[in-house]
């Protein structure tokens, strides 16, 4: 079944924004975990951890776009169920590393050092994934897709990460501390599992803006 040329539009739309996210993803997470291993910095790890598994759900959105291009707006809805509980599946494996990494850090008073290059990265990001995330939301909508939704949430996430990233790098600065980092990790796991929750479930973020 051919697509109409407006939902084509779309579809090309939809594929703009998901390789501007895998661009952006790559230069993030090397960033990020390079910076996190480097500092000892368990919160940079693993938001460079995060732009791994979106880099994967970018991946997996442009193979279903693809497939709709191919074989028209009749594509598999349990093909994107699978793919949107593998990546909760992967985020709460995220989760998971974070609470163990953290409880290690605070038992054994192990603290990250200040990252400037972490910062840019973290800061830079938070403008960039908002952006991306808005117009994911907006074109998830019009083509009634669970799986560029759930892709959209995972913007948004890396968008509020790369806050509590800088916040707590610029409180480490400021007060040198050996359990910030440990703590700043810890305030991710909330929105990790939020996320990982929303994926698994594959509840309809496009309300939120």
């Amino acid at each position: 079944m051919s697509l109409v040329p407006e939902r084509t539009v779309l579809i090309q739309q939809a594929f703009r924004l998901e390789w501007l996210t895998v661009a952006w993803m790559v230069i993030e997470a090397l960033v990020a975990i390079g910076s996190g291993v480097i500092a000892g910095s368990l919160t940079l790890t693993a938001f460079g951890l995060d732009s791994v598994i979106e880099l994967i759900s970018a991946g997996v959105l442009i193979w279903r776009l693809t497939e709709e291009l191919r074989r028209g707006e009749e594509f598999s809805r349990h093909a994107e169920r699978i793919a949107s509980r593998s990546g909760g599946a992967l985020l709460f494996g995220l989760a998971a590393y974070i609470v163990l990494g953290a409880a290690w850090s605070l038992r054994t008073h192990h603290g990250a050092e200040f990252s400037v290059t972490g910062l840019i990265v973290a800061a830079a990001a938070m403008p960039i994934m908002y952006s991306l995330a808005r117009r994911k939301v907006t074109v998830a909508r019009q083509l009634g897709s669970r799986a560029m939704r759930a892709d959209a949430v995972e913007s948004m996430t890396c968008g509020w990460l790369s806050l509590v990233v800088v916040v707590g790098l610029l409180v480490n600065l400021l007060l040198a501390a050996w359990w910030i980092d440990a703590v700043t990790s810890l305030g991710i796991v909330w929105f990790v599992v939020k996320e990982a929750r929303e994926a698994w479930s594959g509840e309809d973020c496009c309300s939120r803006e």
